[in-house]
């Protein structure tokens, strides 16, 4: 119950935050990720995931058009920041969607949690607060169908496995 009434109340902030104003929206210490390992759970809110070394990454997507520009953490930094030693995470989204990763792809690929998308914060309804975004323009293999199930957006949720 404890884990449903948190999800609940991050699925209404999240929600409602382009609604209720910039105070709302602006909100820097809601959780935006938790990462959990057997060991303990970490949580993530928008101050801590930007105090971790950012990159920028430009590439095409399935679902946008064109080539766009996404700013964030490295995947890699975000689980080592968060004590992650697995060889796969569960990543899961806000609308329940959920894929195992393999920890492989994060060392092998410079893969992103995007927080901004072409400069903008981005929010539940275009993809956010974080999307799970792979280097596809620069890596052949990645444009393949199986790795594109692997770019979560809305990610609120990863699990070591």
């Amino acid at each position: 119950m404890i884990h449903f009434s948190r999800r609940l109340l991050l699925i209404a902030g999240l929600l409602l935050a382009p609604l209720g104003g910039a105070a709302l929206a602006q909100d820097t210490d809601a959780v935006l990720l938790e990462v959990v390992t057997p060991e303990r759970t970490e949580l993530f809110d928008r101050a801590r995931l930007e105090a971790l070394p950012q990159h920028a990454l430009t590439t095409h997507t399935t679902v946008t058009d064109g080539p766009q520009d996404f700013t964030g953490p490295l995947m890699r930094d975000l689980l080592a920041e968060a004590g992650v030693e697995a060889s796969s995470v569960l990543a899961i989204a806000l609308n329940d969607y959920e894929i195992d990763l393999p920890v492989e792809d994060f060392t092998r690929y410079d893969v992103i949690a995007a927080l901004t998308m072409n400069g903008a914060a981005m929010t539940p309804r275009d993809k956010g607060p974080i999307w799970i975004v792979y280097p596809r323009d620069q890596h052949r293999e990645l444009q393949d169908i199986n790795f594109d199930y692997r770019w979560v957006w809305q990610l609120t949720r990863i699990e070591a496995q």
